[in-house]
């Protein structure tokens, strides 16, 4: 860039010689511009990105097992210390992880049969409802075709009317009817998918507490030969252990406040399996801002369905935004402010990106991996403003 030359200003010491020829030859500055570095950056963050989606069914499954053997670890090292060998241990928990999942699904069984007991009905009431509402839309038509004819007929009879065209040809191609045999077989393929995902979940949670802290010790041992990188490996570690467990103790905490008020607003409602449905919004509220408006739209027509009364379903509707909003307003944002210090816009934009990347896993993701870039990004000099813009 070359800056405007500037004249000897008054009462300057400098000669006249100098300022003379600093008014014939303006100074210039060089700045020098690494394109080649820029290139290679976005070029690098490209591969990166579509990396991350090539092998988003291995790394979705790993970081699975991270996040659930980071919440377990506590467990297991408490075990340990009252002199309980780890593979014990690590037995033991999660033995009683999966024991507690089959003992909550075997106590709603009941409820959840008679949500499946219903579904017919329900599906009759939507098909009559929207079979209504065609009728109408219909009727609507019908009255515009009528009064579109006789403005017609009275433009006609005036003579206004253009000359005809041409008849065109129009070809309509009929969509493939619906066949259930290939909805039960995409269904069937899904639940497949997910059985096998999580058990390989569960196998790779159960070795990383069975190997305790031996990857830890890897990591600081590849860290360099240096003191300092050992320290800051260490650091790096156990901030991440304690971001990850101080995380998921907060979904923990939020998801059981959901369940627990939808539950009281639903009993106070009076639909019927409100202890199933209550289960349901606490899984679902894990899913950040998309669960919630699921949930409400399931339980707005679960109540529709039962009371036949659309200002019940609106009730139903009102009520679970509403605590899902105090919970996300006063509980995660404080919670998350506390232990993560990181600004909502932030977490925010993670949420997009990983949403875009990866979908619904993206979304269930996208908060403890933005945490785990922060948590780095403070240890690392070369990242610090990574660091400040994640931050608060």
């Amino acid at each position: 860039m070359i800056s405007p030359s500037r004249s000897a200003e008054p009462g300057s010491t400098a000669p006249p010689e100098v300022a003379a020829a600093a008014k014939d030859f303006p100074l210039a500055v060089h700045l020098p511009v690494d394109a080649r570095g820029l290139a290679l950056g976005i070029l690098a963050t490209v591969a990166l990105i579509f990396a991350l989606d090539w092998a988003q069914p291995f790394l979705i499954t790993l970081l699975l097992g991270i996040l659930f053997a980071y919440t377990l670890n506590p467990l297991v090292v408490w075990l340990e210390q009252i002199r309980i060998p780890r593979m014990v241990g690590t037995g033991l928990v999660m033995a009683a992880v999966l024991a507690s999942l089959v003992f909550g699904a075997y106590a709603l069984r009941g409820q959840a049969q008679r949500i499946i007991a219903q579904l017919p009905e329900a599906a009759s009431k939507l098909s009559t409802a929207l079979e209504k509402m065609r009728s109408d839309q219909q009727n609507n038509m019908k009255n515009v075709q009528a009064a579109a004819t006789t403005i017609e007929a009275a433009a006609n009879n005036a003579d206004l009317s253009p000359p005809p065209k041409k008849r065109t040809t129009r070809v309509v191609i009929e969509e493939p009817a619906f066949k259930l045999s290939n909805f039960l077989l995409v269904g069937s393929k899904g639940v497949l998918a997910f059985v096998g995902q999580a058990t390989m979940v569960f196998f790779l949670v159960f070795f990383f507490l069975l190997g305790g802290d031996m990857f830890k010790r890897k990591l600081v041992r590849l860290a360099g030969p240096t003191l300092t990188k050992k320290k800051i490996t260490v650091q790096i570690l156990d901030a991440i252990n304690h971001s990850i467990q101080q995380y998921m103790f907060m979904m923990l905490v939020t998801n059981i406040l959901v369940g627990l008020l939808t539950w009281g607003a639903l009993r106070w409602i009076g639909l019927e399996n409100a202890g199933a449905w209550a289960v349901a919004a606490a899984l679902l509220h894990v899913i950040p801002y998309a669960g919630s408006a699921i949930t409400a739209a399931i339980l707005g027509m679960a109540t529709f369905m039962q009371f036949d009364s659309i200002p019940a379903g609106l009730l139903a509707v009102g009520a679970s935004l509403g605590i899902a909003a105090f919970v996300g307003t006063f509980v995660t944002t404080w919670m998350t402010g506390k232990f993560a210090k990181m600004n909502m816009t932030a977490i925010f934009v993670s949420l997009l990106f990983w949403t875009w990347l990866w979908g619904v896993w993206g979304m269930l993701l996208g908060i403890p991996i933005i945490v785990i870039v922060k948590v780095v990004s403070q240890h690392v000099e070369q990242l610090h403003p990574l660091s400040e813009l994640l931050g608060e």
